[in-house]
């Protein structure tokens, strides 16, 4: 049996010019920043203390056009070393962020895996071309 050791390696300081997430609005910005104008679908997580401060940003997975394939175990993979609490979030390359039955079904698999780790799922959040949703503030799950 191999011996292994799990460290959390910070690779950037990126100014998201916001510290703490206080509002669906504020997590917007952070993620449209991140995300920018992505020709397919980006998947993140969005790592937060006690104080619902950013810790980290995780690029969870890459997609296509139309798909980007998420499980809660690569999600709470960054989560487990650092975070009291996340938020997930994606885009949706076709500029309309209303969210999908997959959508709606991978954050109650989230939400019900942060249960059982202690890490609250704060909310979902989908980007489009100027708006977004926000899944918690729509009783989406």
């Amino acid at each position: 049996m191999k011996k292994v050791s799990i460290k959390l390696v910070k690779e950037a300081e990126l100014d998201y010019g916001v510290d703490r997430l206080t509002s669906p609005a504020d997590a917007a910005r952070v993620v449209r920043k991140y995300i920018g104008d992505a020709d397919r679908k980006m998947f993140i997580v969005i790592c937060l203390d006690i104080k619902n401060q950013l810790n980290s940003i995780n690029t969870v997975s890459i997609g296509t056009l139309t798909s980007s394939l998420s499980h809660p175990r690569e999600i709470f993979k960054t989560a487990i070393l650092s975070a009291a609490a996340i938020l997930i979030a994606h885009n949706h390359p076709s500029g309309i962020p209303d969210p999908s039955r997959d959508d709606i079904s991978i954050t109650k698999k989230v939400e019900k895996a942060g249960d059982i780790l202690g890490i609250e799922l704060l909310d979902h959040i989908i980007i489009g071309d100027s708006t977004f949703h926000s899944m918690k503030e729509h009783s989406d799950f």
